[in-house]
């Protein structure tokens, strides 16, 4: 199975673990929305989040306050979009602006025009994709997680 964005496992598990800072563009305040969702799974994560939304900011998503733009978010790693397709072109424009490293299109966002200027511009995209599956999928644990004595080469165990 060929994925939207050609990126294999080892790929996107690197992306997962090298982020930090993460603008989750289009969070919602409603808990039946999947960015609502995503959101909480990524802080969960130990993701640095920013939500942006320009109806809520000012007010407070799982515990950050959320921004009216994408430029309030920097400096960041990634930009999550859940934007409907029209908007797509424009927030990946901003992210190459802003220096953004990474570009994530959430399930059913497939944007190829787009994705080839944010790539042309340095950035890794990963298109028609969830950050909460793929790092379940991919077993990756916490950002923060200390190593379990089973990651401790037995050599520095005494």
């Amino acid at each position: 199975m060929t994925s939207a964005d050609g990126l294999d496992d080892t790929r996107i598990a690197a992306l997962l673990q090298e982020t930090r800072r993460i603008a989750v563009v289009g969070a919602s305040a409603r808990p039946e929305r999947p960015s609502w969702n995503v959101t909480r799974f990524l802080i969960d994560q130990g993701y640095d989040v920013t939500p942006v939304n320009p109806g809520l900011a000012g007010q407070t998503l799982h515990g950050r306050t959320v921004v009216a733009t994408l430029a309030e978010a920097a400096p960041l790693d990634m930009v999550d979009l859940f934007r409907s397709p029209e908007q797509v072109p424009a927030a990946v424009d901003e992210a190459i602006r802003l220096g953004a490293r990474s570009l994530w299109l959430q399930l059913g966002l497939v944007d190829d025009d787009a994705a080839d200027r944010a790539r042309t511009a340095g950035l890794v995209v990963a298109m028609d994709r969830c950050p909460a599956i793929e790092r379940p999928r991919l077993r990756l644990g916490r950002l923060d997680a200390a190593p379990s004595r089973s990651d401790v080469p037995s050599t520095l165990i005494g």
